[in-house]
């Protein structure tokens, strides 16, 4: 299938049932891959950052985890059908590997909170297996961290240790990680753990998720969220004045 380009990025026109149906697929058939979710401030993140770019592009499967750029593509010739989120991602790769048997493993957020989230999403899923560890590392422990997930004979791979320390890491240490695909999910571990509130359905639907999050993290998100979305309304309504001409 072919993908949609949004600005830098392309993106596979996928639901989030049909995105996890794919990464068991590549599983089954024995490919290995990383998955990238990429939002409005990733994408402007990544203009500026090439080895981040790299990444994206090099990824098995892209998803657009924001509401603007879905309906940004409904102005150019073929539409993206939903927004895919990380957090999302885990709750239904775990339910469907507790089902089919595969191992999963957790990496980030501290040490107590990945480990309540191992905790709550064995309880959800019945059977499910699971490994973790913290993200609180530094670049010498990396390639012990990567050691420690292929020894669990895990099957994917989380890694929420934000944007583009989770990236840099899944690329520097992807030979020795030995998990047939892994996903970066940012401040998942966070919202999954019950530390943090995620967005009502209502506020997502339309869009200001990340405005939610804002009024709860407002020092740490003000400035990104002022200069990336401000590039990406210009960004974006010149490119679509362009293609409307």
């Amino acid at each position: 299938m072919a993908r949609i380009r949004v600005l830098n990025a392309e993106f596979d026109a996928l639901t989030l049932a049909q995105t996890v149906d794919a990464i068991f697929e590549d599983m089954k058939a024995g490919k290995r891959g990383w998955l990238a979710t990429v939002n409005v401030a990733i994408l402007m993140m990544m203009r500026s950052d090439p080895q981040l770019q790299g990444f994206v592009d090099c990824a098995a499967l892209v998803v657009a985890d924001g509401q603007p750029l879905i309906w940004c593509t409904r102005w150019l010739d073929r539409a993206l059908p939903e927004r895919v989120t990380g957090i999302d991602l885990v709750e239904s790769i775990c339910q469907r590997a507790a089902a089919e048997g595969k191992k999963i493993y957790l990496l980030g957020a501290t040490l107590e909170t990945v480990l309540r989230v191992a905790q709550r999403l064995k309880e959800r899923h019945v059977n499910l297996q699971v490994d973790s560890a913290d993200g609180y590392f530094g670049d010498d422990e990396a390639a012990n961290r990567a050691d420690a997930v292929r020894a669990s004979k895990a099957d994917i791979l989380f890694v929420g240790m934000g944007v583009p320390r989770q990236e840099r890491f899944l690329e520097q240490q992807w030979e020795r990680l030995g998990v047939a695909t892994a996903i970066g999910v940012g401040g998942s571990f966070d919202v999954l753990a019950g530390l943090r509130a995620r967005a009502p359905r209502w506020v997502q639907r339309i869009g200001l998720e990340w405005l939610f999050r804002l009024l709860q993290e407002p020092r740490r998100l003000f400035m990104r969220y002022l200069v990336t979305n401000s590039q990406f309304v210009w960004l974006m309504a010149s490119t679509l004045f362009t293609t409307k001409r």
